[in-house]
């Protein structure tokens, strides 16, 4: 089951939905104002590499 990220383009709230499959096509209304005007976000996904999860390097300093 796929979970998707959205924004809301009335009042900017980002959000998750869970659908049930890939295929599956729905509006999908913000919690927060119930408005049906969102878009769906490019989602980034950890791909193994031991890096910090707000960027996409393996050498952060933390200094």
């Amino acid at each position: 089951m796929p979970i998707y990220e959205f924004r809301c383009k009335k009042c900017k709230n980002e959000f998750e939905v869970l659908f049930r499959s890939s295929d599956e096509k729905q509006p999908v209304a913000c919690p927060a104002c119930h408005s049906k005007k969102t878009e769906r976000l490019m989602s980034a996904f950890a791909g193994g590499k031991s890096g910090c999860s707000s960027c996409a390097t393996t050498s952060c300093s933390t200094s």
